[in-house]
């Protein structure tokens, strides 16, 4: 019987917490933030949690 191959892509960007739940980077925070509010950079810098159907949804496919 074959195994499911893992989504490169997925695992590269998503990382599972000892909890389960399914943690990322969220994006255009680097550079050229000045136009942004302070709030907004600041909330960029939190990691982003995907909800509970997605995550296990993703799950499968990034172990």
């Amino acid at each position: 019987m074959g195994k499911q191959k893992t989504h490169k892509a997925s695992s590269k960007v998503l990382k599972v917490k000892k909890n389960g739940t399914l943690t990322y980077k969220k994006g255009n925070g680097n550079h050229k933030t000045s136009k942004d509010s302070s709030k907004a950079v600041r909330q960029r810098r939190n990691k982003g949690v995907l909800a509970k159907g997605e995550a296990n949804r993703l799950k499968s496919v990034i172990r």
